[in-house]
């Protein structure tokens, strides 16, 4: 993968909103525009126009064309040439033909559907797919049902699955991954209790929805400065032994020399790689 992800807040903008472009991007490290559900299909041509004649710095954005198959796909990729953007999320996607179609694009896979959360092993080996991510509602709307969460927030067993095998599937072939949306606008602390939990698991990012979600979501993935203490003090140690030691009365073996770099590397995006708090 040769881009280097921007930061971990990720954030949707709808297509049909230029005038809220310039002002999403601020807030975010990478924004998603949205050609798909963001844009009611009436206004779908126009979103398009929106996306050619409000240019963003296409480094820190990826465009949400419509689902493979579909007239507004097709008409998606056609703005798309006229365009500086090269990442694209295809949504509801369900094999790895429909991503080698996209050859002259770097493709995040979005996994909503039942098909999709069985292919998307197969679906994520191919080599222009960059990412994953994966989507609660339209999975269940698919399966016949009506709710992805229980009373008190907690995603249902099936979206958890689903949740879990998007993850497995991107670090298995070196893709990254990325947590989906918490719809709850105003409930910061259960998005809080999410992304932390995104962080402990894996996921590289989270998506948000509203512009006040991003800075929960990069507190999240932002490491204490005592983490970030000990990360350094792990990694300038280790080159002192061979194989397995011990630092600190704990046990450092390989994974734990991976997981103080990935601290290190959180630090960065955050800004923070010394000591201070």
């Amino acid at each position: 993968m040769s881009w280097e992800m921007p930061g971990p807040a990720w954030l949707f903008c709808p297509a049909d909103r230029p005038e809220r472009y310039g002002k999403a991007l601020a807030a975010a490290d990478v924004v998603i525009i949205d050609l798909e559900d963001g844009v009611a299909e009436a206004d779908k041509a126009a979103a398009r126009t929106a996306l050619i004649e409000t240019p963003l710095d296409p480094d820190r954005t990826v465009i949400r064309v419509n689902a493979a198959g579909t007239l507004e796909h097709m008409l998606d990729l056609d703005a798309l040439i006229r365009t500086e953007y090269r990442r694209i999320m295809l949504p509801k996607c369900e094999s790895a033909e429909q991503i080698t179609r996209l050859a002259d694009y770097e493709v995040i896979a979005l996994i909503e559907s039942p098909l999709g959360a069985l292919a998307v092993g197969r679906a994520v080996m191919v080599r222009n797919a960059i990412g994953v991510m994966w989507g609660a509602e339209d999975l269940v709307a698919a399966l016949g049902g009506n709710s992805s969460r229980r009373a008190d927030g907690s995603y249902r067993d099936i979206a958890r699955h689903v949740r879990s095998q998007s993850l497995l599937a991107a670090k298995a072939y070196g893709k990254f991954a990325l947590d989906s949306v918490f719809l709850n606008i105003t409930d910061l602390d259960g998005l809080a209790d999410e992304a932390e939990d995104a962080v402990a698991i894996g996921f590289d990012a989270k998506v948000a929805i509203h512009p006040s979600q991003v800075p929960v979501i990069r507190r999240a993935y932002a490491p204490r400065a005592e983490e970030v203490d000990w990360a350094n003090r792990v990694l300038v140690e280790a080159p002192n032994h061979r194989g397995v030691f011990t630092f600190e009365g704990r046990m450092v073996d390989m994974p734990v020399i991976r997981h103080a770099e990935r601290i290190v590397q959180r630090a960065k995006q955050a800004g923070n790689t010394g000591f201070a708090s």
